[in-house]
Protein backbone atom coordinates (compact mmCIF):
# COMPACT_ATOMS: atom_id res chain seq x y z
CA UNK A 1 0.00 0.00 0.00
CA UNK A 2 2.94 2.62 0.83
CA UNK A 3 4.71 1.66 -2.56
CA UNK A 4 1.12 2.32 -4.45
CA UNK A 5 0.97 5.38 -2.50
CA UNK A 6 4.86 6.59 -3.48
CA UNK A 7 4.25 5.93 -7.44
CA UNK A 8 1.52 8.28 -7.08
CA UNK A 9 3.12 10.87 -4.98
CA UNK A 10 5.77 10.62 -7.94
CA UNK A 11 3.49 10.27 -10.56
CA UNK A 12 2.00 13.81 -9.17
CA UNK A 13 5.05 15.42 -8.98
CA UNK A 14 6.16 14.68 -12.67
CA UNK A 15 3.18 15.83 -13.34
CA UNK A 16 3.01 18.68 -11.86
CA UNK A 17 6.73 19.06 -13.50
CA UNK A 18 5.31 18.65 -17.16
CA UNK A 19 2.58 21.11 -16.71
CA UNK A 20 3.78 24.76 -17.63
CA UNK A 21 5.53 23.08 -20.49
CA UNK A 22 2.39 22.14 -21.64
CA UNK A 23 1.10 25.94 -20.80
CA UNK A 24 4.61 26.62 -23.35
CA UNK A 25 2.91 25.09 -26.34
CA UNK A 26 -0.56 26.36 -25.94
CA UNK A 27 1.45 29.63 -25.67
CA UNK A 28 3.03 29.21 -28.90
CA UNK A 29 -0.13 28.16 -30.56
CA UNK A 30 -1.57 30.98 -29.26
CA UNK A 31 1.39 33.57 -30.38
CA UNK A 32 0.66 33.01 -34.10
CA UNK A 33 -2.65 33.01 -33.55
CA UNK A 34 -4.75 35.43 -36.03
CA UNK A 35 -7.10 36.68 -32.74
CA UNK A 36 -5.75 37.36 -29.65
CA UNK A 37 -8.68 35.24 -27.83
CA UNK A 38 -6.35 32.68 -26.78
CA UNK A 39 -3.43 34.29 -25.95
CA UNK A 40 -6.05 36.23 -23.38
CA UNK A 41 -6.68 33.45 -21.82
CA UNK A 42 -3.37 32.40 -20.87
CA UNK A 43 -2.55 36.31 -19.86
CA UNK A 44 -2.89 37.74 -15.94
CA UNK A 45 -2.87 41.20 -17.33
CA UNK A 46 -3.53 43.22 -14.17
CA UNK A 47 -0.38 41.87 -12.59
CA UNK A 48 1.59 42.49 -15.65
CA UNK A 49 0.44 45.91 -15.21
CA UNK A 50 1.71 45.92 -12.00
CA UNK A 51 4.94 44.47 -13.04
CA UNK A 52 5.56 47.15 -15.61
CA UNK A 53 4.71 49.64 -13.27
CA UNK A 54 6.44 48.39 -10.46
CA UNK A 55 9.83 48.69 -13.14
CA UNK A 56 8.52 52.45 -14.46
CA UNK A 57 8.07 53.82 -10.69
CA UNK A 58 11.40 52.30 -10.00
CA UNK A 59 12.77 54.35 -13.22
CA UNK A 60 11.29 57.42 -12.38
CA UNK A 61 12.53 57.72 -8.92
CA UNK A 62 15.84 58.02 -10.24
CA UNK A 63 14.99 60.77 -12.44
CA UNK A 64 12.79 62.83 -10.06
CA UNK A 65 14.72 64.44 -7.02
CA UNK A 66 13.24 62.58 -3.88
CA UNK A 67 13.91 65.51 -1.56
CA UNK A 68 12.68 68.93 -3.02
CA UNK A 69 12.85 72.18 -1.15
CA UNK A 70 9.51 73.16 -2.75
CA UNK A 71 6.17 70.67 -1.45
CA UNK A 72 4.33 72.63 -3.64
CA UNK A 73 6.71 72.84 -6.40
CA UNK A 74 6.38 71.44 -10.29
CA UNK A 75 8.37 68.38 -9.10
CA UNK A 76 6.30 66.79 -6.80
CA UNK A 77 2.97 67.73 -8.03
CA UNK A 78 5.01 65.50 -11.35
CA UNK A 79 6.26 63.06 -9.05
CA UNK A 80 2.22 62.61 -6.95
CA UNK A 81 0.19 62.49 -10.81
CA UNK A 82 2.88 60.12 -12.30
CA UNK A 83 1.19 57.09 -10.43
CA UNK A 84 -2.37 58.09 -11.30
CA UNK A 85 -1.26 59.10 -15.00
CA UNK A 86 0.58 55.95 -15.17
CA UNK A 87 -1.75 54.01 -14.41
CA UNK A 88 -4.52 54.51 -16.81
CA UNK A 89 -1.21 55.11 -19.59
CA UNK A 90 -0.84 50.70 -18.70
CA UNK A 91 -4.48 50.30 -18.72
CA UNK A 92 -5.08 51.13 -22.15
CA UNK A 93 -1.18 49.80 -23.58
CA UNK A 94 -0.95 46.82 -21.90
CA UNK A 95 -3.63 44.68 -23.78
CA UNK A 96 -3.65 41.48 -25.18
CA UNK A 97 -2.59 42.80 -28.39
CA UNK A 98 0.14 44.47 -27.06
CA UNK A 99 1.59 41.06 -25.60
CA UNK A 100 0.54 39.01 -28.84
CA UNK A 101 2.76 41.98 -30.68
CA UNK A 102 5.48 41.63 -28.24
CA UNK A 103 5.78 38.17 -27.94
CA UNK A 104 6.18 37.64 -31.62
CA UNK A 105 8.85 40.62 -32.13
CA UNK A 106 11.12 39.27 -29.63
CA UNK A 107 10.49 35.37 -31.31
CA UNK A 108 11.40 36.77 -34.73
CA UNK A 109 14.03 38.91 -33.50
CA UNK A 110 15.56 35.64 -31.94
CA UNK A 111 14.97 33.23 -34.75
CA UNK A 112 14.53 35.35 -37.66
CA UNK A 113 11.84 33.49 -39.15
CA UNK A 114 8.26 34.19 -39.77
CA UNK A 115 6.27 32.86 -38.57
CA UNK A 116 6.58 33.31 -34.74
CA UNK A 117 7.30 30.14 -33.02
CA UNK A 118 8.19 29.90 -29.42
CA UNK A 119 9.45 26.72 -29.31
CA UNK A 120 12.26 27.34 -31.89
CA UNK A 121 12.90 30.82 -30.00
CA UNK A 122 13.45 29.31 -26.02
CA UNK A 123 16.86 29.57 -24.97
CA UNK A 124 15.71 28.54 -21.50
CA UNK A 125 12.21 27.32 -19.48
CA UNK A 126 12.32 26.61 -15.83
CA UNK A 127 10.95 26.92 -12.37
CA UNK A 128 11.83 29.72 -10.58
CA UNK A 129 10.20 28.18 -7.59
CA UNK A 130 7.03 25.89 -6.92
CA UNK A 131 4.72 28.45 -8.15
CA UNK A 132 6.65 30.20 -10.99
CA UNK A 133 8.07 29.47 -13.67
CA UNK A 134 10.59 31.83 -16.49
CA UNK A 135 10.97 31.29 -20.35
CA UNK A 136 13.88 33.05 -21.71
CA UNK A 137 13.87 33.96 -25.72
CA UNK A 138 17.07 34.77 -26.96
CA UNK A 139 20.08 34.74 -25.61
CA UNK A 140 20.97 35.50 -22.54
CA UNK A 141 22.73 39.30 -21.48
CA UNK A 142 22.19 39.54 -25.44
CA UNK A 143 18.60 41.93 -25.34
CA UNK A 144 16.51 38.40 -23.99
CA UNK A 145 12.76 38.61 -23.48
CA UNK A 146 11.79 37.15 -20.21
CA UNK A 147 8.12 35.80 -19.75
CA UNK A 148 7.50 35.04 -16.21
CA UNK A 149 4.64 32.73 -15.92
CA UNK A 150 2.41 31.85 -12.31
CA UNK A 151 0.40 29.06 -10.74
CA UNK A 152 -3.27 30.91 -10.36
CA UNK A 153 -6.61 29.24 -10.22
CA UNK A 154 -5.52 26.11 -10.88
CA UNK A 155 -3.51 27.49 -14.37
CA UNK A 156 -0.64 28.59 -15.34
CA UNK A 157 -0.50 31.87 -16.47
CA UNK A 158 1.36 34.93 -18.05
CA UNK A 159 2.43 36.98 -15.23
CA UNK A 160 5.04 39.55 -16.36
CA UNK A 161 6.99 39.99 -20.13
CA UNK A 162 10.35 41.59 -19.45
CA UNK A 163 11.91 42.78 -22.74
CA UNK A 164 15.01 44.10 -23.30
CA UNK A 165 13.88 47.44 -23.91
CA UNK A 166 12.50 49.43 -21.19
CA UNK A 167 10.07 51.16 -23.43
CA UNK A 168 6.41 50.13 -23.96
CA UNK A 169 5.89 49.73 -28.02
Amino acid sequence: MMRIFGYLVLLAIIGYGIWPYYTVYQLDKAIVQPSTAPLAELLDLPAIRANYKQRVTAGVKDVLPGNTSDPHGVMTWIGENLTRLGDAALDQVITPEWAQRTLRDAINEATKQTPAYLLAAMDFAFFESHNRFLIRIGDLGQGATHIRLSFIGGKWKITDIITSVTAIN
